[in-house]
């Protein structure tokens, strides 16, 4: 009966889905009104310094953004359904769902960069992504430690996973650090490459080092 009453409340709804509805839509439209605008071959990657290393046909560039967006939505709403834990959702699923429209909203962006970019605009490439993504995870560090334990989505690794006393404390932790990594990511684009490149490279280990680490040793402290 309570799987049931939570499976309910994990329902979309109308309102729910008009601001991915909104972000896809405003993606395809993008590429059908800039297709014939852009060039046969168009960039695709920039590096850490804003400076173009890929490229690739419009074709690409046109259809491969929309179809990542529609895959991601799909995805994310699939998940709750068939994640062991499912049930946890039902207490955090608002905020999952901020997250998936802030993750779609993050690589709308991109594209809109990109693609002004391609048509000839003077777009700073490095720091529209490196000021996107470093508020994506600013913001995402804010909610990091209101998410229930689950199998998809958060901090994960068998300490975490075996412990919900383990799985609070250390998204309470990862959520101070990914807001402060966020922040990092915003000066990458103004900053010397090697600089760049070590605040970047350093930031992610020990992100990710800090937050395995303090999950073991807080396993170990309270078994």
């Amino acid at each position: 009966m309570e799987e049931n009453k939570n499976r309910k409340n994990l329902k979309l709804s109308l309102k729910s889905e008009l601001t991915p509805t909104l972000i896809i839509i405003t993606a395809i439209t993008i590429s059908i009104f800039s297709y014939n605008l852009l060039p046969n071959e168009v960039i695709t990657h920039w590096n850490i310094y804003g400076e173009p290393d890929g490229w690739s046909s419009k074709n690409f560039h046109a259809f491969f953004f929309p179809g990542l967006l529609i895959f991601i939505y799909l995805l994310m709403n699939i998940l709750p359904k068939i994640d062991p834990k499912r049930q946890r959702y039902q207490e955090f699923f608002n905020i999952y769902l901020i997250i998936r429209n802030l993750i779609l909203s993050t690589f709308l962006i991109v594209f809109i960069g990109a693609t002004l970019s391609n048509l000839g605009y003077n777009v700073n490439i490095g720091g529209l992504v490196g000021t996107t993504i470093g508020i994506l995870f600013i913001i995402m560090g804010n909610y990091l430690g209101k998410i229930k334990r689950n199998w998809f989505i958060g901090i994960k690794n068998p300490w975490t996973l075996s412990s919900e006393n383990v799985w609070n404390s250390t998204h309470r932790l990862g959520g101070k650090l990914f807001v402060l990594w966020g922040l990092s990511i915003i000066t990458l684009p103004w900053l010397a490459p090697q600089a760049s490149m070590w605040v970047l490279l350093g930031g992610a280990l020990i992100l990710i080092g800090s937050v395995f680490l303090y999950s073991y040793f807080l396993y170990k402290q309270k078994k």
